[in-house]
């Protein structure tokens, strides 16, 4: 455990009825450990980690909060032995899952040989696949695309759900646009591709019994829960990141738990000792905070509230207490804010 925080009351076992996207410089432990405080039941990504970064850098890349579970870890690689040994560590390391990254677009990672280039592939994901479930006792898993370049007709997705389903892989969360790998920029391949929801959803009838997620362009809980008439479960990125607190919400909307919903008062009160451990510990309340900005979006004095913590933040002796001097200027601005606990 990386703090002494009191367990957060979440749950060991894995359902993906709602996740939250692996992003880049995003989805870090603290960014975890601030969604997790909000719903006890969705599933977590870590940002991608390469093979290379887990076996040869510097850094402890694996470092999570115990209260993060269930948490899982996306992996980008293509070496059946780097993955293989990769995914054992993973395991030591207590992660939930692995996930293969067979999505991302970008220039850096098809230089690597993963990401969505491994949809031309199919037999080498396929590969790694066998390879490290019968090295771990964890599922492995896969992010796709719909496909990539021209090679985006539903016969292609087809042929590739069917090799590496057939090395083992349960659980597909498919990102319901293609990947242009020559021409589009990372965020324009967010964006630019039309999706194609039909294309999942006929997936998931061709195969009834592997686990289908769906990915791209969701919006709301209202959104998945339409999504998860077709398919298992739906994984939303770039909202939630936007629009954090509408995390609070979703036990409630895609598990119908029935508790009471967290105020934003609740969340920071939570996440101030989380921070002033991390300084306590050489770190920045910035490092924290970053991922929280969105908090109060919605709301009148949501700008003031950014711009005060960004403001304010950058020294190295700030300290959870900023959070709660910036959320007074919204609650100011809000006298019927509930403020429970």
């Amino acid at each position: 455990m990386l703090n002494p925080i009191k367990p957060l009351n979440s749950t060991n076992s894995t359902s993906h009825r709602l996740s939250i996207a692996p992003m880049l410089d995003w989805t870090d432990r603290h960014c975890r450990y601030f969604y997790r405080v909000m719903s006890k039941h969705t599933v977590l990504y870590t940002e991608m980690v390469t093979t290379g970064a887990i076996l040869f850098g510097k850094g402890n890349y694996l470092e999570y909060n115990q209260q993060e579970h269930p948490v899982v870890l996306q992996l980008g690689g293509s070496d059946v032995k780097a993955m293989t040994e990769c995914a054992k560590i993973a395991e030591q390391q207590g992660y939930d899952e692995i996930n293969i990254n067979v999505g991302c677009p970008s220039d850096r990672v098809q230089n690597g040989m993963f990401g969505a280039c491994l949809m031309a592939e199919p037999q080498l994901v396929a590969d790694c696949v066998l390879s490290m479930q019968n090295a771990t006792s964890i599922p492995t898993t896969v992010k796709s695309r719909i496909g990539i370049d021209d090679l985006d007709s539903y016969e292609f997705l087809h042929k590739f759900m069917t090799t590496v389903s057939a090395a083992g892989c349960q659980h597909f969360i498919i990102h319901a646009r293609k990947a242009w790998l020559s021409g589009l920029s990372p965020k324009q391949n967010r964006d630019i591709p039309p999706l194609d929801y039909q294309r999942v959803y006929q997936i998931k009838q061709d195969f009834p019994e592997t686990e289908i997620s769906i990915n791209g362009g969701i919006k709301s809980f209202v959104e998945a829960n339409e999504h998860m008439q077709h398919i298992d479960g739906v994984m939303i990125g770039r909202e939630v990141y936007q629009n954090p607190y509408m995390l609070v919400e979703a036990d409630n909307a895609i598990w119908q738990t029935n508790e009471s919903v967290k105020s934003r008062q609740a969340v920071i009160n939570e996440m101030v000792p989380y921070i002033d451990y991390h300084v306590a510990n050489g770190g920045r309340a910035w490092h924290v905070i970053r991922h929280m900005l969105g908090l109060c979006n919605g709301l009148a004095g949501a700008k003031q509230f950014r711009r005060f913590l960004s403001e304010n933040c950058s020294g190295q002796a700030v300290s959870g207490d900023i959070l709660q001097q910036a959320f007074a200027r919204v609650i100011q601005l809000n006298p019927d804010l509930n403020l429970a606990v």
